[in-house]
C-alpha cells in the first residue's frame, strides 16, 4: 500500500529567450547630439545673417577675431571669463534690447557698431521735421497780431518737394504795387516773420514768383516773366532782412502765369503770389543738378563798334 506522505514531483520548464543582437553602447547618442548642435549653430548663423546689418556683422566678426577688448602686442593669450584665451567680457552693441555699459571710451569698434540711417529713415525724419515746422507756423500765424489780419493770404501745404508757403494777393490787399516789384509794408513784415521759422531747419528753400495773365507793364521787353522774377528776388531780400541765412536760398525763379493757382479764372488775384518751398534733400539735389546742367553762355568777342558803345556815357541803362 502506497504511503500517503509522498509529495508530488513539480517539473519547471524554463524558456530561454534568444537576444536579437549584441549591445551597441551609447555612441549613437553622442553623434546625434553633435548633429543637433551643428544644426543649431547653422540656424543661428543664418538668423544672424538675416537680421543684422553689415556694420553689425563686421562688429561680430571683429569681436571673435580679437577676443581681447583692447588690442596689444603680447604673445600671451588675453584672459577672459574662462581663463587665458577665453572670450572677452566686452559687450557687442547691436542696438537691440539691454546693453550693459562697460565704458564706451575704451571701445575701439564703437563707430562700426553705430547704426547707419537708411535713405527711407532719412526721408521719414525729414517729413516729420517739415510737418512739425508747418504746425509751428500755423500756430504762430494764429497767435501773431502782426500776421493775424493776413492769415487768409498765407497758404501752407506739404508737397513732394517739401513744405510750401504761399503768400497770395487779395482783391483789396495786394502784396506789391500794381505792375511793380515793390513790396507793400505788410508783405515785408510777413516775410520777416517767416524768415526766423525757415532758419530753424537745415533745409534750403526755393522762391518762385507768379502773376496772373494780365500784362501790367508797358515797357518794351519787360513782361510778366521779368516781373515775376523781380518779385521773387524782392521776397528773397526781405527774408534776408528778417535774419534768414543767405546760403539757405537754392533757387529763385519767375514763372509768370505758367502755373496758375486758379485755372478757371486766370485773372483771379490769387494767381498773383509768392511761393516759398522749404525743400527736401532730394528736391534740393534735383534742383541743383538741373541748374548745373544748364549750358553756360559764352560771350562773343566785342567788336570795335561794340567797344565804343560800351564806353559811351549811360550805355546799358534804362
Amino acid at each position: 500500500m502506497a504511503s500517503t506522505d509522498a509529495k508530488p514531483t513539480v517539473i519547471v520548464r524554463r524558456v530561454k529567450k534568444i537576444q536579437g543582437g549584441g549591445h551597441h553602447g551609447g555612441s549613437w547618442k553622442v553623434a546625434y547630439a553633435d548633429f543637433v548642435t551643428a544644426m543649431m549653430a547653422f540656424f543661428l548663423v543664418m538668423w544672424l545673417l538675416a537680421t543684422t546689418s553689415k556694420p553689425d556683422r563686421a562688429a561680430i566678426s571683429e569681436y571673435f577675431r580679437n577676443p581681447s577688448p583692447l588690442s596689444g602686442t603680447s604673445s600671451t593669450p588675453a584672459p577672459g571669463m574662462a581663463g587665458p584665451g577665453g572670450a572677452s567680457t566686452s559687450m557687442i552693441k547691436l542696438g537691440g534690447a539691454t546693453d550693459v555699459s562697460r565704458g564706451n571710451s575704451n571701445d575701439p569698434f564703437q563707430n562700426q557698431r553705430e547704426s547707419i540711417p537708411t535713405p527711407v529713415d532719412e526721408r521719414e525724419r525729414e517729413k516729420k521735421q517739415l510737418e512739425a515746422l508747418k504746425q509751428e507756423l500755423e500756430q504762430a500765424i494764429d497767435k501773431s497780431q502782426a500776421l493775424e489780419p493776413f492769415k487768409d493770404q498765407l497758404l501752407l501745404d506739404i508737397t513732394p518737394e517739401g513744405l510750401r508757403i504761399q503768400i497770395v494777393d487779395k482783391q483789396n490787399r495786394p502784396m506789391f504795387d500794381m505792375g511793380s516789384a515793390k513790396l507793400m509794408p505788410y508783405t515785408r513784415e510777413i516775410l520777416r516773420e517767416l524768415s526766423r521759422f525757415i532758419n530753424q531747419v537745415p533745409n534750403r528753400i526755393s522762391i518762385g514768383g507768379h502773376t496772373d495773365i494780365t500784362a501790367y507793364s508797358t515797357q518794351l521787353g519787360y513782361s510778366n516773366w521779368e516781373l515775376s522774377a523781380d518779385r521773387a528776388n524782392a521776397a528773397r531780400r526781405a527774408l534776408l532782412e528778417g535774419g534768414m541765412d543767405e546760403d539757405k536760398v537754392a533757387r529763385v525763379i519767375g514763372l509768370s502765369s505758367s502755373v496758375l493757382f486758379d485755372k478757371t479764372d486766370p485773372q483771379n488775384p490769387i494767381n498773383r503770389r509768392i511761393s516759398i518751398v522749404v525743400m527736401t534733400k532730394e528736391a534740393e539735389a534735383a534742383a541743383l543738378s538741373a541748374i548745373a546742367a544748364l549750358p553756360v553762355p559764352v560771350a562773343a568777342p566785342p567788336t570795335a563798334a561794340g567797344d565804343e558803345a560800351a564806353m559811351a556815357p549811360g550805355a546799358g541803362t534804362h
